[in-house]
């Protein structure tokens, strides 16, 4: 907690107003990172048991991870999770039926004053800022950016752990450990 000490008059005693913390990142905890980083591991290895290979396949089992660690409590989370779902699903004919997205039409200057609409610019990266957090492309603004600020932190703690794993693989293969080259 931040003090602020005030004081108008040197006689008087400060008055001291306390400036409230910002909220606990959940993402930066110690225990929520190691338990992103062994249901990563858990996932990598899944991965190469299927012989699944190459960046999208790090990319499903990061993500997943990810979305496991969060536990389902976010929007973007369900999303990450039921998508992976959806790919075992298989309708009728074996095809999966995906909805089209509706084309959208370019919107004009506002008739009459021969400039965009005030506004549009921001709607247009709240829009894009939907399109880029899983889940989250129909929501209200203040949801979401509480939910885009909750993405990028768990991102961030997903660099970081990655980061750590690949050190710790580096210096495994430097090492000469013998299980390296068995993957």
């Amino acid at each position: 907690m931040i003090m602020i000490m005030i004081s108008t008059d040197t006689s008087a005693p400060a008055k001291r107003r306390t400036k409230p913390s910002p909220p606990e990142n959940k993402w930066l905890t110690g225990a929520r990172e190691r338990a992103y980083r062994s249901r990563l591991l858990e996932a990598l290895r899944a991965a190469g048991e299927r012989r699944a290979s190459g960046p999208r396949a790090v990319k499903e089992a990061a993500d997943s991870a990810l979305a496991l660690t969060a536990r389902g409590q976010s929007r973007w989370s369900r999303a990450v999770l039921l998508r992976r779902c959806s790919r075992f699903l298989v309708r009728a004919g074996g095809r999966i039926r995906r909805r089209k997205r509706p084309r959208r039409r370019p919107v004009g200057p506002t008739p009459g004053t021969g400039q965009p609409e005030e506004g549009k610019k921001v709607r247009d990266r709240l829009r894009a800022l939907g399109r880029l957090v899983p889940g989250c492309e129909n929501l209200s603004t203040a949801s979401l950016l509480e939910e885009a600020a909750d993405y990028v932190a768990a991102l961030e703690m997903q660099v970081k752990a990655m980061r750590t794993l690949a050190d710790d693989l580096s210096a495994a293969a430097a090492s000469g450990d013998g299980r390296m080259a068995e993957g």
